[in-house]
């Protein structure tokens, strides 16, 4: 047989119970807390009955609980639920954003640097060398300059001190060699003609580089590359027929200057070491720095002599203390445009970075020409910018080469004047 529960109410009740309910006992929480002050209510109400009728006996009545609503507690106890908003994205959103602006502006700030730097040191070369004619001094007082900063960022844990094993000098000796060169004829070139066109001429590297390459590597340029090539060409022809400072000393200086800097990146290229004794580019400019001056420095005492001493200055009517401090400048300048050049290569793609190399000069240009009051015609302002345009088509091309090479290198794009903005496949 199955049995049925039936709930009734103990207020309408239809079978008495023979037991009587059991009264309510007294309890402190019935209370109020003062005269006039608000009931408590206790936690379980006075219990109710409900009888359970059964098929094998007679009906047992049981209690039952009811609990108070929320909605009397509340209307009785004074208190007031409200809701609390959930935080939503919006708040990382936006702290993502400020850390993309500061990244912004950090990276626009080390442009600005790079800029400022680099054309300190082109203004402050240029007066030195027109008062003092002696560019192999000049360059070893830079590489002192530059060993001594080295030094001392090694000293004081800056950067890092690398471990240089003979093999890797046996590897940066020749790198050494081509990039004293490259810099002394560049002051060389300096001291000759004026700043702008010496920038002008400097625009012909991607000529030589893909000379050298084919020659020396069989790297045969893509018809991109040898067609980026044709503006460069012309407009550094167009520059030299109306340059008014020409000369064929600081052009052939300059044109030198190309041959050595571009001859550095094609031994980059041959001198390959293992991977994990590869060097980052602040350490390997560094150590050159290091042993260009060791390499120059006998060679500017037997060519030229001491030349920096004040009873020398003096004589030749200079002032000694203006000499020093416009030569430490532009020293300073010429390092530190270059270590934010890295710093700058570390945060962007080697494109973009190129792109700034291709800016940078044009502002050189630009400001040396506003500075030292350069007269500049119309056919030598078209000239300049169409080499420099070609330099940035080539510098294009040669990027879009290096992300299509093998994996077994790396391509990244240097910076100039240390590897002349070229992209090379350099592992170092």
């Amino acid at each position: 047989m199955q049995s049925a529960a039936i709930s009734l109410s103990a207020t309408r009740p239809i079978l008495r119970s023979s037991t009587k309910p059991p009264a309510p006992r007294w309890s402190p929480l019935l209370l109020p807390l003062h005269r006039g002050g608000p009931r408590l209510r206790p936690l379980f109400a006075a219990p109710s009955f409900s009888v359970v009728a059964s098929s094998h006996g007679p009906p047992v009545p049981r209690p039952w609980v009811s609990l108070p609503s929320l909605s009397d507690r509340r209307s009785e106890d004074g208190l007031a639920v409200r809701a609390t908003s959930v935080p939503d994205g919006d708040a990382a959103s936006k702290d993502a954003e400020g850390g993309g602006l500061l990244q912004t502006l950090q990276l626009g700030s080390l442009f600005g640097l790079w800029y400022l730097f680099n054309i300190y040191f082109n203004i402050y070369n240029k007066q030195v060398l027109k008062v003092f004619p002696f560019p192999l001094t000049i360059t070893t007082v830079q590489f002192l300059v530059g060993t001594f900063l080295v030094l001392f960022m090694w000293t004081t844990n800056l950067y890092k001190r690398p471990k240089i094993s003979a093999s890797q000098l046996a590897v940066i000796l020749p790198l050494a060699m081509v990039h004293t060169m490259g810099n002394l004829f560049t002051n060389m070139s300096l001291g000759k003609v004026a700043v702008s066109f010496t920038h002008t001429i400097k625009a012909m590297e991607p000529i030589f580089s893909v000379l050298l390459s084919a020659l020396f590597l069989g790297e045969m340029p893509t018809i991109w590359v040898l067609l980026s090539l044709v503006p460069i060409v012309g407009g550094v022809a167009l520059a030299s027929l109306t340059e008014a400072s020409f000369n064929w000393a600081g052009f052939w200086s300059a044109m030198a200057s190309n041959v050595t800097f571009q001859s550095r990146n094609v031994l980059s290229k041959k001198a390959m070491v293992k991977k994990e004794e590869s060097l980052d580019n602040i350490n390997l400019f560094s150590i050159i720095t290091i042993m260009s001056f060791c390499l120059l420095a006998p060679a500017t005492l037997f060519v030229e002599g001491i030349k920096v001493t004040p009873s020398f200055l003096q004589s030749a009517g200079l002032n000694f203390k203006e000499i020093y401090l416009i030569s430490l400048l532009a020293a300073l300048c010429f390092h530190a445009y270059q270590q934010v050049s890295y710093m700058i290569l570390a945060r962007v793609s080697p494109v973009t970075h190129s792109v700034g190399n291709c800016v940078k000069r044009v502002v050189v240009i630009v400001t040396s020409v506003l500075f030292f009051r350069t007269p500049v015609s119309l056919i030598n302002s078209l000239g300049t910018g169409v080499a420099l345009a070609g330099v940035f088509l080539y510098s294009r091309a040669i990027c879009c080469l290096a992300d299509l090479a093998s994996p077994i290198f790396h391509g990244i794009c240097l910076a100039e004047p240390v590897w002349n903005n070229s992209c090379l496949l350099l592992n170092l």
